[in-house]
């Protein structure tokens, strides 16, 4: 099977279960949010040799497929959706992003205000990953403020892992300016 299907040919996409939907559909709008999020993800690892930032994140990044796929299925088909084995984002995902947020925290790294991002290119990757998300957090609350989302967990995760990712570029730029001292 070829990846030009040519379906989208007329401005619109498939759902899950070939429910068919405009390209601007909020609901593209939001999975599509997350899955440049998870490329952003990819950029970050490529650019951070920080083998704590590429291990995790590899796990964010298969915790966006799981996201993605219940973005992906409008809130009629979710029954068939878990029936057929697929799973939802669930808070114990959450509360792994938590400790996460702990173990950072407990390094030495902790939210002070505002960063300019660009301390190096791992960090500045990670910043970028982190405004992608909240851009994805806004695309999924808009879903939620039109009866369109049944699993807040995703808001709630959503909003975790831009915490992560903020704390992760500041433990970047700290590792960074700690090794570059003689």
């Amino acid at each position: 099977m070829s990846i030009a299907t040519r379906t989208g040919d007329s401005g619109t996409t498939g759902l899950m279960y070939n429910r068919r939907v405009p390209k601007c559909h909020p609901r593209v709008e939001a999975y599509g949010c997350v899955d440049e999020l998870n490329a952003a993800l990819g950029l970050a690892r490529a650019h951070c040799a920080h083998d704590f930032v590429q291990r995790h994140l590899l796990a964010v990044q298969s915790q966006l497929v799981v996201l993605m796929g219940e973005l992906a299925t409008a809130v009629e088909d979710l029954p068939r959706y878990v029936m057929d084995g697929f799973q939802l984002m669930e808070p114990d995902r959450t509360a792994q992003l938590d400790a996460l947020v702990r173990e950072i925290e407990s390094s030495g790294v902790a939210f002070t205000g505002w960063a300019t991002p660009g301390g190096n290119a791992c960090s500045a990757a990670l910043d970028l990953a982190r405004t992608i998300c909240r851009r994805a957090e806004r695309r999924v609350c808009e879903l939620h403020e039109n009866k369109q989302l049944r699993n807040d967990e995703i808001i709630v995760f959503l909003n975790r892992l831009s915490d992560v990712l903020w704390l992760m570029a500041r433990q970047v730029e700290s590792a960074g300016a700690q090794s570059s001292k003689p």
